[in-house]
């Protein structure tokens, strides 16, 4: 028997990728290809331009990076800021930083104050979003809601956190929802490291920042940049503040993705809506790139 031949043919092994590649042809790359097309056109859902519609070009593209406009309200600018202070304080700052920190607190405990604390974050992973928006919908309320009800206490003053803190509001609501995969994913990674180091360090006299600092960041570092890189993509391209704010008010919430929405399903502008989806995966493209290329560089220094 010849030990060398596969035992699938050439041929045969494209037989069996044959589904998984049309699949991949027909629901990425041809919705792909057809928003690249339609971002070079004036094509809307309706008007004399749904059925008349022409080639422009880039005009779709000078039009949101035209600078006169760039950071006025309801403009692709103006979203984009928005878009990367959410990303900064709600991925980063948020879900990445609060998922370590409980990672690091509970690392080999047990208990059932974690149990129940591990268990009410991945609750609010997995619960769907209509049923998560509502119910923060509800606690943020100006005159019923939970949290005016509870500073209530301290003091008079009833806050409609929607309208006076919308930006603060759903970056702390996202933290909360997505805390979850990062918590699960330092928790696994912290799991690996023997127990040895730390006991050792405890001989050593090292202080619990010391050896967070110089034994369990390092060896978890990869893994925080794996998490960051996916984390940030995510909330990149998150949808579900529209559930809490619509992207108000005053377009203060209005997300990448949020404004995506208004211009392409709203307006029905295909040919914008087309421009800013090529933008925005090149800006994840960009994100990804980056974190990909620091990945490297520290996987070279090991």
């Amino acid at each position: 028997m010849d030990t060398a031949r596969g035992v699938l043919s050439r041929r045969g092994g494209l037989v069996f990728l044959a589904p998984a590649l049309i699949f991949i042809a027909i629901f990425i790359l041809f919705p792909f290809v057809w928003v690249f097309f339609l971002s070079f056109t004036n094509q809307t859902l309706t008007g004399a331009t749904a059925v008349q519609w022409k080639f422009v070009g880039l005009a779709n593209y000078r039009d949101l990076l035209d600078f006169s406009k760039w950071m006025h309200s309801g403009e692709f600018g103006n979203a984009l800021v928005i878009t990367l202070k959410y990303v900064v304080g709600s991925a980063l700052i948020g879900q990445v930083g609060l998922g370590l920190l409980i990672a690091t607190l509970f690392n080999r405990r047990k208990g059932i104050l974690r149990e129940v604390l591990f268990t009410v974050v991945i609750l609010a992973w997995i619960i769907p979003d209509v049923v998560i928006a509502f119910a923060w919908v509800a606690y943020l309320d100006r005159d019923f809601g939970t949290l005016n009800k509870i500073l209530h206490i301290f003091t008079p003053a009833q806050i409609d956190w929607l309208l006076e803190h919308p930006l603060e509001s759903i970056i702390v609501f996202n933290t909360w929802r997505g805390t979850a995969f990062s918590m699960l994913l330092f928790s696994s990674a912290l799991a690996t490291i023997p127990p040895s180091y730390l006991e050792t360090a405890e001989v050593a006299g090292a202080s619990a920042w010391q050896k967070f600092r110089d034994i369990l960041l390092p060896l978890i570092s990869s893994h925080i940049l794996t998490d960051m890189i996916m984390i940030t993509l995510w909330t990149f391209n998150t949808f579900t503040p529209f559930l809490l704010t619509g992207g108000g008010p005053a377009f203060k919430t209005e997300l990448m993705s949020i404004y995506t929405y208004r211009i392409a399903f709203k307006y029905f502008e295909f040919g914008r809506g087309g421009a800013i989806a090529v933008v925005v995966m090149l800006v994840n493209l960009t994100l990804a790139l980056g974190y990909l290329a620091i990945l490297r560089k520290q996987a070279v220094r090991t």
